[in-house]
């Protein structure tokens, strides 16, 4: 090594060390109330955020004890819509229509399908009304447009599938039909 070599790497040392002496003097020169108020900050932001994982905790646990079911009751739906299609499928049967006890079975059927309704409100399922409202995309998906000029274009004038809500979600939406204004009337109106 030469001459110049060694003087350099000797001030690099030197450097280093005087920067450690600066980083302990720093140390010792912190006061212990100093230290005791970062520590202070430092236990002040762990109880802030342990208490809104607290919070996280307990709407999570919340919606799991209301919405949990959820799925289930979306997929108990087909029952009531199955029942409604056996009563339905009873009524229009020739063969059926002239039997004497035709009505005992629709009413025990009835009785059935009250009981899953009257289970569904007593846990947050209800249907959504929705003949002869306003079509809301978020509660109801449109199927076909009819032709109709005694209601107001977009109101709902045929229900094809019922829509439910678990409390404040939609569980299923309405499939329905939508008013629109008849098209040959208007065009007979454009030729006068």
């Amino acid at each position: 090594m030469t001459k110049s070599e060694k003087n350099n790497q000797e001030k690099t040392s030197m450097n280093d060390e005087s920067q450690n002496q600066d980083k302990k003097q720093k140390e010792k020169k912190e006061t212990p109330e100093e230290k005791l108020k970062t520590t202070q900050e430092k236990l002040l932001r762990t109880m802030a955020e342990m208490e809104n994982q607290r919070r996280r905790f307990e709407k999570e646990k919340q919606e799991a004890f209301e919405f949990g079911g959820f799925s289930f009751a979306a997929e108990s739906l087909s029952l009531i819509d199955n029942i409604d299609r056996a009563i339905t499928s009873f009524k229009n049967d020739d063969n059926l229509k002239n039997n004497k006890d035709l009505s005992k079975i629709i009413d025990g059927i009835e009785i059935v399908k009250n009981d899953l309704i009257s289970i569904f409100k007593k846990n947050g399922v209800e249907s959504i009304e929705c003949i002869n409202k306003k079509f809301d995309p978020n509660f109801h998906q449109a199927m076909l447009e009819i032709e109709n000029n005694t209601k107001e274009p977009g109101t709902v004038v045929q229900e094809i599938q019922k829509g439910y809500m678990m409390k404040n979600r939609l569980l299923r939406p309405s499939l329905v039909g939508v008013a629109k204004k008849s098209e040959k009337k208007e065009g007979k109106e454009e030729k006068k």
